[in-house]
């Protein structure tokens, strides 16, 4: 095998404002890529992909050897999730050196790459807008909005979980989640009629009805694809993030072709707990018969939803500050009309620069929140 940093994702090693310890942080599971930060610098290694084969998870071992030639870690930091392949080696390797190893919350470290990367201190506010990460209650996390200040966050609020029918079978299949919401708006029995393609369509109302086999998740990736299967978009996905391209390709489309859409004024809710709930927006989309439509409908209303919850929260904290994070925030239409939408409120909004807004940033923000608590003394 050649050098692993033959092709890194930057030329040369980012700045890094915070000074403190060496720390090696071993980023998660999809798109992986480990990152060095010591001295006001941060280096990266060649992004191996996901762990999901041998292959990749031995070239994300060869990136760890060749980021500690470089240097000497005090502390190891990886994902809070204990079965990563990456957070197994991060703990081998601390144990190994004799120095701490820092599980970081995945929508933390989102934020804290987002704030590192801009050369902002914090505290801040930020919406980490992704598919799936563990959060620290031991559930699918994906749609967050979090007060972050240094190696500490709080989870102000997430979105309204809907509920994984069948399991992270459901990350696969669009018309599952589709279903998720036909359930929870009290059309179960439109199920098996509108998703007849599918064998598992007719027993799918039964299993949404048992919560032991429907796991809930507040992913924003997963509403993503539950628009995508009413709209007829995308049923079963063969590859990763088919349903979320499917439906910004058709709103995109709709949009320079026809025109802009309003947004839905009553398309969401936010309640007592900073919960922001979607559900009316796809009720209102369950039954739009011009698909392309339904998708512009959907981003409009999506992003004037969660400028509406961050400026909420805003209002709310007194901070002014907004980090942008997730992989969600690859979504062009989203991105830019949310970050419109924020400084039109007068608030300051920070998003990835360089770096991916995804995972194959997140090492960064790892360890960052890692050397955050060694300064600290946590």
């Amino acid at each position: 095998m050649g050098s692993v940093l033959e092709a890194p994702p930057f030329a040369a090693p980012l700045p890094l404002a915070l000074r403190g310890p060496a720390v090696l942080a071993f980023g998660a599971y999809f798109k992986n890529a480990l990152c060095l930060a010591h001295d006001g610098e941060a280096r990266f290694s060649a992004t191996v992909g996901d762990l999901d084969t041998p292959d990749a998870c031995r070239r994300m071992d060869g990136c760890a050897r060749a980021l500690l030639a470089q240097d000497t870690p005090a502390a190891i930091a990886h994902d809070l999730h204990p079965d990563f392949h990456s957070s197994h080696r991060a703990c081998e390797l601390a144990a190994r050196l004799g120095v701490p190893a820092i599980a970081v919350q995945h929508h933390h470290a989102h934020v804290a790459a987002v704030l590192a990367e801009n050369v902002h201190p914090g505290p801040a506010l930020g919406l980490a807008l992704d598919g799936v990460g563990l959060g620290s209650d031991g559930t699918a996390w994906g749609g967050e909005l979090l007060y972050v200040d240094g190696a500490r966050f709080e989870r102000l609020g997430h979105l309204a979980p809907l509920p994984l029918a069948g399991g992270d079978r459901a990350a696969r299949e669009p018309w599952r989640m589709a279903a998720a919401v036909l359930h929870r708006a009290g059309r179960a029995d439109e199920i098996a009629r509108r998703f007849a393609d599918q064998p598992a369509a007719a027993m799918l109302a039964a299993v949404l009805a048992r919560d032991a086999l429907c796991p809930p998740t507040t992913s924003l990736g997963r509403v993503f694809d539950a628009v995508a299967g009413l709209l007829g978009l995308c049923s079963v996905m063969r590859v990763e993030a088919e349903a979320a391209i499917a439906l910004e390709r058709a709103a995109t489309d709709y949009l320079e072709r026809v025109g802009d859409v309003p947004v839905e004024p009553e398309g969401w809710a936010i309640d007592g707990a900073g919960r922001l709930n979607l559900l009316p927006l796809l009720v209102a989309l369950t039954d739009e018969p011009d698909a392309p439509r339904g998708a512009a409908r959907f981003h409009v209303t999506l992003a004037a939803a969660l400028a509406a919850w961050a400026a909420h929260a805003a209002a709310r904290t007194g901070f002014d500050v907004v980090a942008l994070s997730g992989g969600c925030l690859h979504n062009r239409i989203l991105s830019r009309r949310l970050g419109a939408a924020l400084r039109a409120q007068g608030l300051t909004v920070l998003e990835a620069q360089r770096l991916s807004p995804g995972d194959a940033g997140l090492a960064l923000g790892q360890a960052w929140v890692a050397i955050h608590q060694l300064n600290e003394g946590l």
